[in-house]
């Protein structure tokens, strides 16, 4: 399965701080499903997406992540596929990069080696995004650090990302240190979890945006995720996994008439708000659509959130085109 091309296709496309970059974020199958159903799954998630257009796919490493909260989950944790499999078959299927998460909690030195180098030549995955631990508490055998350590120096040129939380910014002030730390340790992008607080993530990428300049670092992608929510149950799934959702916003979802569609207009509301915030820097940006589950409602919901948003950031990047111009002229 391994691939003639000896680099990310992203990078290419991530250098050009004029344009957007645009994903679709899925999970694999659970474990206990057939590989020829698993292809059938590729095929209808890819056949959904085929009249939008996107730059490529986000392929989630599902985890329990027990530890990280006392709240119950609110749907029962079950394993799936090897993720690099289904990035695998997301790639060939639609000819479209694919970033691949890699939790490295459960890793140690030697066998996140293995993984990586089967990751390339057996899956030809090339694009990935590291997550550590869900929690301080947790034993760790393989630090994030040292994970990406391990990346940076493999015999592959990996085009290796991270994730970025607002939340955490919001409680302790220094998320945007963190990003600066992670991209001298290897990463060239970042994506967040789901928005449903703007004003946090206004604050993280403003610091952020300062701090570059102030370092005269060269500010790197950041992809902004979104997901519709649908329901009471999707809600504290999506508050469980740590995402801040303001009480007033929760009241708006779930006392609509259709909490899904009342859920997409929050969140094109709060890209607008970031956007509006963040035109004075040049911050390059990305988005990512996820649905968090599999209920074929939220599912169709997340393809009309993407269409909407995407048509927010086109409209973005041209007004600080045109503002380029001008500031020429």
């Amino acid at each position: 399965m391994s691939t003639l091309n000896k680099h990310s296709e992203l990078q290419a496309r991530y250098n050009d701080i004029n344009r957007g970059v645009y994903f679709i974020g899925t999970t694999p199958p659970k474990s206990d499903i057939a590989l020829d159903a698993v292809e059938t799954i590729a095929e209808k998630l890819l056949e959904r997406v085929s009249d939008i257009d996107i730059d490529g796919l986000v392929v989630y490493d599902i985890q329990d992540e027990d530890s990280r909260t006392k709240m119950s989950r609110p749907f029962p944790f079950k394993s799936t596929h090897d993720t690099r499999l289904y990035s695998s078959l997301l790639n060939k299927k639609s000819n479209r990069p694919v970033i691949t998460y890699k939790s490295v909690i459960q890793s140690n030195s030697a066998d996140f080696e293995q993984w990586a180098n089967e990751a390339w030549e057996e899956y030809g995955v090339k694009d990935v995004v590291l997550v550590g631990s869900p929690s301080k508490n947790n034993t760790i055998s393989l630090p994030l650090s040292d994970a990406y350590k391990t990346l940076v120096e493999n015999k592959h040129d990996f085009f290796i990302g991270g994730v970025t939380i607002a939340e955490r910014h919001a409680s302790k002030g220094n998320e945007h240190q963190r990003l600066i730390e992670k991209y001298h340790q290897g990463c060239n992008f970042f994506i967040t979890q789901a928005i449903y607080n703007p004003q946090a993530t206004i604050d993280m990428l403003t610091r952020y945006a300062i701090e570059c300049q102030q370092q005269g670092l060269k500010p790197q992608r950041l992809i902004l995720t979104f997901s519709p929510c649908g329901s009471k149950k999707t809600l504290e799934f999506i508050e469980w996994l740590g995402v801040s959702v303001p009480e007033a916003t929760s009241l708006r979802i779930l006392n609509s008439k259709s909490p899904l569609h009342e859920s997409i207009r929050i969140c094109a509301n709060s890209l607008q708000q970031i956007l509006d915030a963040v035109i004075p820097y040049n911050l390059p940006l990305g988005l990512n659509i996820e649905s968090l589950t599999n209920r074929k409602e939220e599912i169709d919901g997340s393809i009309l959130l993407y269409k909407l948003l995407r048509s927010s950031m086109d409209s973005f990047l041209a007004k600080k085109e045109l503002n380029k111009l001008i500031s020429k002229g």
